[in-house]
């Protein structure tokens, strides 16, 4: 696996994961890499310093951390400015953000029960609530199939977090 620093012609960067050299190049030909922020396909590898680590017995740990984080440029990541990684670095990624502490602070989570306590709500056997959880394809089609208004969320909502 080798990872590229990315960049568009709108000058977006980002990061991506690629299992060779040799499948990038082909991905890129077949038009499938495209910008993670605007969707550009006019993608080109970016400067980047390769990540070398030193031998153990070589790695110095830094006595004191880096000074002035403030004056990195405005379109760096927040793990190439210093910030934590949970900062948001784009008004996109803000918004969805928001989102999600939205939903989650106003719905319950259903979690694999969602299609079942949609279509009891639908049919008003169940008192109505907003809820959120997960439903496989062919239940969440079913559901719209049926007139139970429902919308897929465009963040992942797994209760699991690393």
């Amino acid at each position: 696996m080798i990872n590229y620093t990315l960049k568009c012609s709108n000058d977006h960067r980002f990061d991506s994961w690629f299992q060779s050299a040799a499948a990038f190049d082909k991905l890129k030909a077949a038009g499938m890499v495209a910008c993670a922020i605007c969707g550009d396909t006019d993608v080109q590898k970016a400067m980047m310093a390769p990540r070398v680590r030193p031998a153990r017995s070589a790695a110095v740990k830094p006595s004191t951390p880096p000074q002035d984080v403030s004056a990195a440029k405005e379109d760096t990541t927040a793990a190439e400015s210093g910030g934590p990684l949970s900062t948001a670095t784009s008004p996109q990624e803000q918004a969805l953000k928001d989102l999600r502490a939205h939903v989650e602070a106003n719905s319950d989570y259903v979690g694999k029960d969602f299609a079942s306590e949609a279509r009891a709500m639908h049919e008003g056997t169940a008192p109505e609530r907003a809820i959120y959880g997960e439903a496989k394809l062919e239940d969440a089609k079913a559901l719209l199939d049926e007139g139970v208004p429902v919308a897929p969320l465009p963040f992942n909502i797994g209760r699991k977090t690393n």
